[in-house]
């Protein structure tokens, strides 16, 4: 008796597992199985300077001068920052900068506001 679970799709009882997926061979379905913790437990958590956790529309203020790359523009220390937005990848926060324009930040210089 299989104790594999049925297609998601199709509903078949034929499944196997192949690695780290499921295959259904009768609509070739993939899937990956189901994990015990939470999705929401598997969210990453953006942090500042301070270990202040941070969230899309969050006040951010900068604690350093941020040189502008490819540019002379330097972002002043205390420059305040108004509706973030959280994105994945080396910098951590998207933002618009008042005389600047549109930046990415990494979350280790700057404090929430």
């Amino acid at each position: 008796m299989s104790t594999l679970p049925p297609c998601p799709q199709c509903q078949s009882g034929y499944t196997y597992q192949d690695g780290a997926l499921y295959i259904c061979p009768e609509c070739a379905h993939e899937w990956a199985p189901e994990t015990d913790t939470p999705e929401a437990d598997t969210q990453r958590v953006v942090r500042d300077a301070y270990g202040n956790v941070l969230n899309d529309g969050d006040s951010i203020t900068v604690i350093k001068d941020l040189k502008v790359k490819g540019s002379s523009l330097v972002v002043k220390v205390g420059t305040k920052v108004k509706g973030i937005r959280l994105v994945d990848g080396d910098h951590d926060i998207d933002c618009r900068i008042e005389g600047i324009g549109a930046m990415q930040l990494k979350s280790e210089f700057v404090k929430k506001a």
